[in-house]
């Protein structure tokens, strides 16, 4: 019986482990991006990851790559590109610094 609840209890440990870890690697992650030519902020949400991905397409990059990982004139395209595509304000945080 001791070792029954030993194993159920083991169990129940490695289930709320295996969950936390889980639903961390499920967890949305935002950041605020600077955008040095416009001199404003964007909250890089599910909103601005349409726009980014949409960028990708019509200039045939790859959508997967992370944007703070381009090289400063690829970044200064998209956000040349973005401030002139529909709702600019979308995603936006407003910050002017």
């Amino acid at each position: 019986m001791r070792n029954s609840f030993a194993f159920v209890r083991s169990v129940c440990l490695a289930g709320a482990l295996a969950a936390a870890v889980f639903g961390t690697a499920c967890e949305h992650h935002y950041y605020r991006a600077h955008d040095p030519y416009y001199n404003d902020y964007h909250v890089w949400n599910q909103g601005e990851v349409v726009y980014y991905q949409q960028w990708c397409r019509e200039t045939h990059r790859d959508p997967g790559r992370d944007f703070r990982k381009l090289h400063a004139d690829e970044q200064k395209e998209y956000w040349t590109w973005r401030h002139g595509h529909g709702d600019h304000d979308h995603g936006r945080d407003h910050d002017r610094h």
